[in-house]
């Protein structure tokens, strides 16, 4: 039993790293605000949700694990929230979405 849990675990926790990573990509990688964006969602919630469930499932069932699904719904919560205040805050701003790739910047209305 505890070889399939460090095995799951390791899955989880090698997911979740490789997510992180994709995700980084594609905050260097993507045209405008608003793809970067998306990629930064994508590290908090697959990446960071991967890794925190590899954690418990090293802890057992322990206070170390209430402390990570602790952590793990703030993430749920605060990740969402935030994400939709700085799309509200740029919109508000001016800052418009990239709809075809042709090289310059977006137009400003």
């Amino acid at each position: 039993m505890s070889l399939l849990i460090d095995v799951l675990s390791g899955i989880c926790l090698v997911a979740g790293g490789f997510f992180c990573v994709v995700g980084a990509v594609g905050m260097l990688r993507m045209p405008d605000f608003y793809t970067r964006m998306h990629a930064a969602s994508v590290i908090d919630t697959l990446g960071a949700g991967l890794i925190l469930l590899g954690l418990m499932l090293q802890a057992g069932f322990t206070l170390v694990t209430v402390k990570l699904l602790m952590v793990g719904v703030l993430i749920l919560f605060a990740s969402p929230t935030a994400t939709h205040a700085l799309a509200k805050a740029a919109l508000l701003r001016g800052v418009r979405p990239q709809l075809a790739h042709s090289g310059e910047p977006p137009s400003k209305p």
